[in-house]
């Protein structure tokens, strides 16, 4: 009760705070130099000089959506394997020479794009340069490397099935997307892989990697005139890559009310994965469901997690999760409970969905949640290993830098009615959900039945030859 009275006497004054010009909080990231060079290649440069250290991230244009159909898990095979050989150095040499400046160097692949991402004292930007240019334009794709890669990759997809966190989340965009492109997980799965060859690496990588794929964002403690020439010595004459990116298709919003249940027999919690289709990363109204989503279930006194951890006593957390790509990501609510609490669980997550879908989130929440927000971005932009991917990644979707500098402005800046429309039009009514449950099936089927026609596979077989068939009826 003593809590209660605390937050209405502050509410005033946070409204008060929230409605004055003085609470614009925009930063200002470093200043950048971006340059074009003659092969479509895009530098971003910023100096921060603060600490001897500078950081990059190499985005390249390709990621899942260029494996080939039935091969999925190319891209994080070939991107995975540049720092297993390149150049003259060999994937021990490569290991010896990072960890020997006290470097970090870490490649992985998304859904759109691969990246090599590197940490290093500014000393050190000539040899780093150096071995970038190789891991990009210079692999070697040893062939024992490439065995030893794609067997830790498979034993690596078998071990997450271990725990259901680690997979609902690629059985979920199988299921609710199907056979467009997102549906394909980018490891892909026990089967893809083991069908992979080097060979498909070597396709994959000539396809795919060229000049005019490649962004590259530098960020700390180097001359910009400099660092651009070195760069321009690197990669200006990498060539092309013989064809344009790959595209993902428009993403529509299917039909909802089916049930994927994924049989884990040993489970004694059920996991579970309500989703629909959500935006695309340049969404106009993306700051106003930003908003929606934390007051909902975006932080451990959101609206769902209240519901189903701090009264319902249902789960250890729940939250609302909305990846955002080219085109639209999901929108999922995910969580976790004992197995005999599976529908009630479900059905208080429906329950609050619906709640707020209709009748929106009230001012205090939104008051609270605006100033959590303002609170919690900033420190996502300290390092300038944060400040290159962030840099990268606006570039990636060509958005513009001030979509950083003023993103706390415009959470701000955003009237409720602005909430409850996005919330109108994103929310899924029940109808329009689809559902991925992992657990103990003989236990939940029944129960899982009330929310739609059930598909039904076993965790133990590789996802997409179980999948597949079913996704596409």
């Amino acid at each position: 009760m003593i809590r209660s009275l605390r937050l209405a006497a502050a509410v005033p004054a946070l409204l008060l705070l929230l409605g004055s010009p003085r609470a614009a909080s925009g930063f200002d990231l470093p200043r950048t130099r971006e340059v074009r060079l003659p092969n479509g290649a895009l530098v971003i440069l910023a100096e921060k000089h603060d600490i001897p250290m500078i950081a990059f991230r190499a985005i390249l244009r390709c990621g899942g959506l260029a494996d080939a159909p039935g091969k999925e898990g190319e891209a994080a095979i070939t991107v995975g394997l540049l720092r297993k050989g390149a150049g003259k150095r060999t994937a021990q040499e490569i290991a010896a020479l990072v960890d020997g400046l006290g470097a970090d160097l870490d490649t992985g692949a998304g859904l759109e794009h691969s990246y090599i991402a590197g940490e290093f004292m500014s000393r050190d930007q000539g040899v780093m340069l150096d071995l970038l240019a190789d891991l990009l334009r210079r692999p070697a794709f040893p062939q024992e490397e490439f065995e030893k890669l794609k067997s830790q990759t498979i034993d690596g997809i078998k071990a997450d099935k271990d725990d259901p966190r680690n997979v609902i989340g690629e059985y979920g965009y199988a299921f609710l997307y199907g056979d467009h492109p997102y549906g394909r997980p980018v490891d892909g799965d026990e089967a893809t892989n083991r069908g992979l060859t080097r060979d498909d690496v070597l396709r994959y990588y000539r396809e795919n990697y060229g000049g005019d794929r490649l962004i590259l964002s530098v960020v700390g403690d180097f001359s910009a005139p400099t660092m651009e020439t070195r760069i321009r010595a690197k990669f200006s004459d990498w060539a092309k890559a013989p064809g344009p990116a790959p595209q993902a298709p428009p993403v529509t919003r299917g039909a909802g009310h089916r049930v994927l249940l994924v049989d884990k027999p040993d489970a004694t919690q059920t996991y579970f994965w309500l989703a629909t289709i959500g935006v695309a990363r340049s969404d106009p109204d993306r700051v106003a469901l930003d908003i929606a989503n934390t007051a909902y279930g975006g932080r451990y006194t959101s609206i769902l997690n209240t519901a189903l951890r701090i009264e319902g006593g249902l789960t250890y957390g729940a939250a609302i999760r909305g990846p955002r790509y080219t085109q639209a990501g999901p929108l999922a609510v995910i969580s976790y409970t004992k197995t005999e609490t599976t529908g009630k669980a479900v059905d208080l997550a429906l329950e609050t969905l619906e709640s707020v879908r209709r009748a929106g989130i009230d001012s205090t929440a939104l008051v609270a949640t605006k100033t959590f927000m303002v609170g919690q971005f900033p420190p996502r932009l300290e390092t300038e290993d944060q400040i290159a991917g962030s840099l990268a990644d606006l570039a990636f979707y060509g958005l513009e830098k001030e979509e950083l500098e003023h993103y706390t402005d415009r959470v701000l800046a955003t009237r409720p009615e602005e909430v409850k429309r996005v919330l109108e039009r994103v929310y899924p009514p029940s109808e329009d959900i689809t559902y991925v449950f992992v657990g103990k099936a003989a236990a939940i089927r029944s129960v899982v039945r009330k929310y739609g026609p059930v598909t039904e596979v076993p965790i133990t077989d590789p996802m997409l030859s179980r999948l597949e068939p079913a996704a596409k009826r």
